[in-house]
């Protein structure tokens, strides 16, 4: 199991988000999640300009992991940064 931070930007109506959890859950990865889309107001605004620093194009899922970023449901990516 990694023992690095894991940080997921997503939306809860996004497929590939859904499917990035699922992977890190089946994996018996912890990670911290924000659903961007059930925010509101100064608080959504803020998690986008967050978002922004680590993927400019703020695209869904962001996912960070230790120091790396990964954009998208890329498993192979996701493996790699997290060191499986």
């Amino acid at each position: 199991m990694s023992d690095r931070l894991v940080k997921i930007y997503a939306l809860s109506t996004c497929s590939h988000c859904k499917s990035t959890k699922k992977f890190l859950d089946d994996c018996t990865i912890m990670y911290d999640v924000v659903d961007v889309d059930l925010l509101g107001g100064e608080e959504r605004k803020a998690i986008l300009e967050d978002v922004k620093k680590f993927n400019p194009k703020c695209s869904f899922p962001t996912i960070i992991i230790g120091d790396k970023v990964v954009v998208g449901y890329r498993e192979k990516e996701i493996k790699e940064a997290l060191g499986l």
